[in-house]
């Protein structure tokens, strides 16, 4: 079957692109042998077929409109593909946000400030890790060594951003829990990520943000659902071999939020990564006062009680008597 193109098409195809009119007779080409190749555009009797901008020289990415119909196709227009045009001024405006977040952590830190969370870091994980290693010797034994500061420049690479000195100094520390049959030791069980694992949750989420953005670039602003921003950063998983879902660090503010494998998106938790630990090391210091979670025994390894595994209930010891 012949594919029709208009005296009007060729000229506009002339002027998208000296590429254009060579993709645009091989469009029509394909067109011939399989006319219900497009998709619904949307406008009444008329197929789209889109055109990847890579596939020929010098053609940007298109979108070709045309009718089908027993005896005859006709092409009735050719324009640059919206979709592809969306996802490029989604693509300016991240990288405008990314500048942006790497100017605001260029600004230098109020040395008396980090010195304070340094400290207040280093005291709130000491006290947990001393709890650990006097009562849960196996969830000692489960924390990795602490990091070089070789390994966090490198991961800094990864990230595309500064290192908060407050994650800095807990990963100069510990740089990931292993934990013991899955459970780590911090409230619900959850982990301290490594850092392989940050780089790779970090990467997961930046695509699926990049997705997400070109899914709803046509979308108004109050439709579009934030999955991940750039300064947020994956600290910790919901157990050690589980790492669907955790808290993440914001570099920007500060504060942890909640994170998903499945881009639910849980808001900020309003806790600092000082205020989290140093409530965890509370609850495992006054265990009859704790609030969120309730520290126990199974053999030698902290089990908090909100995830206490159905099957090891029984052997589950409260550390209230």
């Amino acid at each position: 079957m012949d594919v029709e193109i208009s005296r009007h098409v060729r000229d506009t195809a002339a002027r998208l692109g000296a590429g254009v009119p060579y993709a645009l007779e091989v469009t029509a080409a394909r067109l011939a042998d399989d006319p219900d190749l497009g998709l619904p555009s949307g406008l009444p009797g008329i197929l789209t077929v889109t055109v990847a901008g890579d596939l020929f020289e010098d053609c940007p990415a298109l979108a070709i409109g045309y009718i089908r119909e027993p005896e005859r196709t006709e092409i009735r227009y050719v324009a640059l593909d919206p979709s592809a045009e969306a996802a490029t001024d989604a693509q300016d405006q991240r990288h405008q946000e990314h500048q942006q977040q790497e100017e605001k952590q260029r600004q230098p830190a109020d040395p008396a400030s980090a010195a304070i969370t340094v400290r207040q870091v280093a005291d709130a994980w000491h006290r947990i890790t001393g709890w650990l290693q006097k009562n849960t010797p196996d969830s000692y034994a489960a924390l990795r060594e602490g990091a070089d500061p070789g390994a966090l420049a490198a991961l800094e690479g990864d990230l595309g951003l500064r290192i908060p000195v407050e994650l800095r100094v807990l990963w100069l520390l510990t740089a990931g829990d292993d934990g013991v049959n899955g459970s780590g030791c911090l409230p619900g069980n959850h982990a301290l990520m490594t850092l392989d694992e940050v780089a790779a949750v970090h990467r997961m989420k930046m695509d699926s943000r990049t997705h997400h953005a070109t899914l709803s670039a046509g979308c108004h602003e109050d439709e579009r659902i934030t999955v991940w921003e750039p300064t947020w950063i994956p600290v910790v998983a919901l157990g050690a071999a589980d790492s669907t879902s955790g808290l993440y660090l914001d570099a920007a503010t500060g504060y942890l939020g909640q994170w998903s494998r499945y881009d639910e998106y849980g808001g900020d938790v309003l806790d600092t990564l000082v205020t989290y630990l140093e409530e965890a090391a509370d609850m495992l210091d006054a265990p009859a006062l704790a609030a969120r979670d309730e520290p126990g025994l199974i053999g030698g390894a902290l089990v908090w009680l909100s995830r206490v595994d159905p099957a090891q209930q029984g052997q589950w010891q409260s550390l209230t008597g």
